[in-house]
């Protein structure tokens, strides 16, 4: 069993930038594939980004690319989201999840964080 619980989520002005963190706990994440997504009011869970065991092989959401960054620390046991440039439109709340492989599919990740609000003003 593996637990994630985010952090640092927050009110930001259009244009600036937010670290997210997400740090596992029981079982280790570090064999594992893990991943961002986020929604907003009203509508589905949007894929954000993902990054492999090793840390090789980020890669992100058409609308995130080239302003967020995914890391991880395995000795931390703890994945970070690098959010840059923010705008109103990124305003969600952001889950971190744990598979076995990287995938952009909600439904391929076992286990998930209760998320953190981050809201964009403009």
């Amino acid at each position: 069993q593996v637990q994630l619980e985010e952090s640092g989520g927050g009110l930001v002005q259009a244009g600036g930038s937010l670290t997210l963190s997400c740090a596992g706990s029981g079982r280790t994440i570090m064999s594992y594939a893990m991943a961002w997504f986020r929604q907003a009011p009203g509508k589905e869970r949007e894929f954000v980004a993902t990054i492999s065991w090793s840390g090789a092989n980020p890669y992100y959401g058409d609308s995130v690319k080239g302003r967020f960054t995914i890391s991880r620390d395995n000795a931390k046991s703890t994945v970070y989201l690098q959010m840059n440039s923010l705008k109103p439109e990124d305003t969600a709340v952001y889950y971190c999840a744990s598979s076995w492989y990287n995938s952009r599919a909600a439904n391929d990740y076992d286990y998930w964080g209760q998320g953190t609000q981050v809201t964009v003003s403009s």
